[in-house]
């Protein structure tokens, strides 16, 4: 097997193992926690990253206002699909072993993987922002609004007392991998034409 077609199977392959390892994780830190709260987020799931501890964050988030943090949401049937059809035509397109067509599904992941970030940011100023105005609590800023919990899109944020992480697990290292293997294995398709001419 040539070597743009092997590095373009791994490619396709690799998104797959997001059935296997979580997306994301947030991580919430405080004094009153000496175990932080967290949660993974799966390609079509949330998990605990300690026992309960989704149920003790949407505890605390409800005197606030947020949303409870939901079993499903509709992005959990859609990204699954996704992935599982733009897998198979990865396939189709090592079976076919055109390399150009490598460069168009590099592309399309590329555009898929640019929307899930920026569906990811608007769940999570939603989240954040959009609060029940019957709330127990209520925070305010310097200039008087109302104070948004939005937790970070990537790296560390302090809220409150709180100080929240936000950043990729291995499925998205997966992921990000598998496309940069498809951008590789085009490279390698155009030297290999090179060479047989």
């Amino acid at each position: 097997m040539k070597k743009s077609r092997f590095t373009m199977l791994l490619a396709v392959l690799l998104p797959l193992l997001l059935f296997v390892f979580p997306l994301w994780k947030i991580t919430l830190e405080a004094p009153q926690y000496p175990t932080p709260l967290g949660m993974y987020i799966h390609i079509n799931d949330f998990s605990d990253a300690n026992p309960h501890d989704i149920k003790n964050i949407n505890i605390m988030n409800h005197y606030v206002g947020m949303k409870y943090i939901p079993d499903a949401i509709p992005e959990f049937k859609i990204f699954p699909a996704v992935i599982l059809v733009s897998s198979a035509l990865g396939l189709l397109l090592v079976l076919w072993g055109r390399h150009k067509w490598y460069l168009v599904w590099f592309s399309i992941m590329v555009l898929l993987s640019i929307a899930g970030v920026y569906d990811f940011y608007l769940w999570e100023y939603d989240y954040g922002h959009n609060l029940d105005p019957k709330a127990i609590m209520k925070f305010t800023n310097p200039d008087g609004s109302v104070m948004g919990f939005q937790p970070p899109l990537f790296g560390s944020k302090d809220i409150l007392n709180f100080t929240a992480h936000s950043y990729p697990q291995l499925g998205a290292y997966f992921l990000a991998l598998g496309i940069a293997l498809a951008g590789l294995a085009f490279w390698f398709g155009t030297r290999e034409n090179k060479k047989s001419i």
